[in-house]
């Protein structure tokens, strides 16, 4: 009995554990048919956003720059510079681009891919009383020579955790989820696209 006892307490401790950090899921498509090693320097464009979040593109715009600079992908043009060039080309974020933008703004920044994004969930989910971020994108690997898509990603992160829930624990905040998110997605890029 006393085994028994034991062996459930163990159990209980291994599924409420596992209840605890950044719950992410993602699908990616990778071109099997081109390698990634030219693609040397990116940009990363403003991202579209479908949520009812007014700021949700421009930080995760922010989060996918700081975690593809840490995880050291590609050399990342400077979001000011993009800005820069965006507004001088006179182009609208979220407006689709044809393929003389694409190639114009590719020369003007000097890199061979563009880092595009969505934003499609970014909102406060709820189990009884208990709250927590959750957060849903798509990135895309864009070649600037041919507006081939190289790579995508889609990914849902939610801070909700069953620790949390069952010890009135605080949930993990916007910034883990989004970070964590676009951490996963990010590490489907093959490890030879910076070589």
């Amino acid at each position: 009995m006393r085994k028994c006892f034991l062996i459930a307490c163990v159990l209980l401790i291994i599924s409420l554990l596992s209840g605890c950090g950044v719950k992410t899921r993602s699908e990616t498509f990778l071109r099997e048919d081109i390698e990634l090693g030219y693609v040397r320097q990116v940009a990363v464009l403003p991202f579209e956003n479908h949520s009812k979040d007014d700021y949700a593109a421009a930080r995760a715009q922010d989060y996918t720059i700081t975690q593809g600079l840490a995880m050291g992908l590609f050399d990342i043009v400077d979001k000011g510079l993009v800005d820069s060039v965006i507004k001088e080309e006179a182009i609208e974020p979220g407006t689709p681009l044809d393929m003389p933008t694409i190639k114009r703004l590719g020369q003007r920044l000097n890199v061979q891919a563009f880092l595009l994004g969505a934003v499609d969930y970014a909102e406060e989910g709820r189990r009884g009383n208990y709250a927590f971020p959750e957060f849903s994108l798509t990135l895309r690997l864009i070649d600037v020579g041919t507006g081939t898509v190289l790579w995508q990603a889609s990914g849902y992160g939610s801070g909700y955790s069953v620790w949390g829930r069952l010890f009135g624990l605080a949930p993990r905040d916007i910034f883990q989820v989004g970070l964590g998110t676009i951490e996963e997605m990010l590490e489907t890029l093959p490890a030879g696209a910076s070589d």
